[in-house]
């Protein structure tokens, strides 16, 4: 049985009255990625705010490191190892550039994400809100892999994005996922899914309706969870 870093199991949430996800289950080990994948609509977004805590569980649980966290606050999960980058609302606008990536209080360089997005590098001292969206896209998942994690939550990370930064996220990735760090990748775009993902669970109204390791499956059984 795989000794997952991050796992959930059975978990229903929603809004207010509204139930989103109706039992989903899965996981991801150190050193590896889980692809979450469906089409729009379908609880991708709602199951990453679940586990960083921004709403909470109804039923089931999730467990960091084998212990559970579903009463855990937010700021406490990112303590513990659980970072995160949102689809939306992924910078602050009213900050430049250089005062978005300190937030991460990162030790490590940001000398190699310079080398790799040098658009960065020259924008500095630019209000982040005056960045295109795929810039923005950038700066936030800069800043994510900058902080000091065991792991990561990308929520749709290559909308709006360049198809040359995207495979420049997927390397930046790779390298991360290299020194042991787990990723949970939230996408539809599938060629960036299978450059990159271990195992996949896709979504459908809510619940979990297809789970495979990556040498179980081929795009075409990709392509039918996002044409349902």
């Amino acid at each position: 049985m795989t000794n997952h870093l991050l796992s959930f199991d059975d978990v229903v949430c929603g809004y207010g009255d509204t139930e989103i996800l109706h039992g989903v289950s899965g996981g991801v080990a150190a050193g590896r990625i889980l692809g979450v994948f469906g089409r729009n609509g379908v609880g991708k977004t709602t199951l990453s705010r679940v586990l960083v805590g921004e709403i909470p569980v109804l039923t089931g649980g999730i467990k960091l490191n084998g212990k559970p966290i579903e009463k855990t606050v937010t700021y406490a999960r990112r303590r513990r190892g659980i970072g995160y980058m949102p689809q939306v609302g992924m910078v602050f606008d009213n900050l430049t550039v250089r005062e978005n990536l300190s937030l991460s209080n990162a030790t490590s360089s940001l000398e190699p994400y310079f080398e790799t997005f040098p658009r960065l590098a020259e924008r500095l001292d630019q209000l982040a809100g005056s960045m295109s969206g795929g810039e923005r896209k950038i700066l936030s998942f800069v800043r994510t892999m900058l902080e000091e994690t065991e792991v990561t939550i990308l929520d749709e990370p290559s909308e709006g994005v360049q198809p040359e930064n995207i495979v420049n996220m997927q390397n930046c990735i790779r390298a991360k996922q290299e020194q042991g760090h787990a990723f949970i990748l939230v996408e539809q775009n599938l060629s960036m899914l299978m450059a990159l993902a271990d195992t996949y669970v896709g979504l459908e109204a809510g619940q979990g309706v297809f789970e495979a390791d990556k040498s179980e499956c081929n795009r075409d059984d990709l392509l039918k969870i996002l044409s349902v």
